[in-house]
């Protein structure tokens, strides 16, 4: 983007009915600290800089994976890439995921966090 300059944030934006207890659900997931919280919004920091802005969202309803014709669609999920996929799958789990039923891959497991957004563990193959 030509009017970004040096020092300007980016990240994406996560909708959630309880903001603050997503981002907490991600911080310790991910060990990325919170950098920000107010009402309605909190934000995670992550290693290379970018932000993962978690917004309170009035009549939330969760996506459904995999999708199903006339229900609310997955619009973007998170990636990330782990050595030992059985200890993170079961970590994530540990802190309040769900496993989901459906399984495509080997090497990939879908979870939902605590909101219900589907987000990827893959193992590094």
């Amino acid at each position: 983007m030509r009017s970004r300059m040096p020092g300007m944030w980016w990240g994406t934006a996560i909708e959630a009915p309880d903001p603050a207890a997503l981002a907490r659900f991600y911080a310790d997931l991910l060990e990325w600290p919170i950098v920000h919280e107010e009402p309605g919004t909190s934000i995670l920091g992550t290693p290379g800089g970018a932000f993962m802005v978690f917004q309170q969202a009035t009549d939330y309803t969760p996506p459904t994976w995999p999708p199903e014709p006339g229900a609310q669609r997955p619009m973007m999920h998170l990636d990330f890439q782990v050595a030992d996929l059985d200890d993170a799958v079961g970590e994530a789990l540990s802190l309040g995921a769900k496993l989901s039923p459906t399984q495509h891959r080997e090497n990939v497991r879908v979870l939902f966090d605590p909101a219900g957004h589907p987000f990827c563990l893959c193992r590094d193959d």
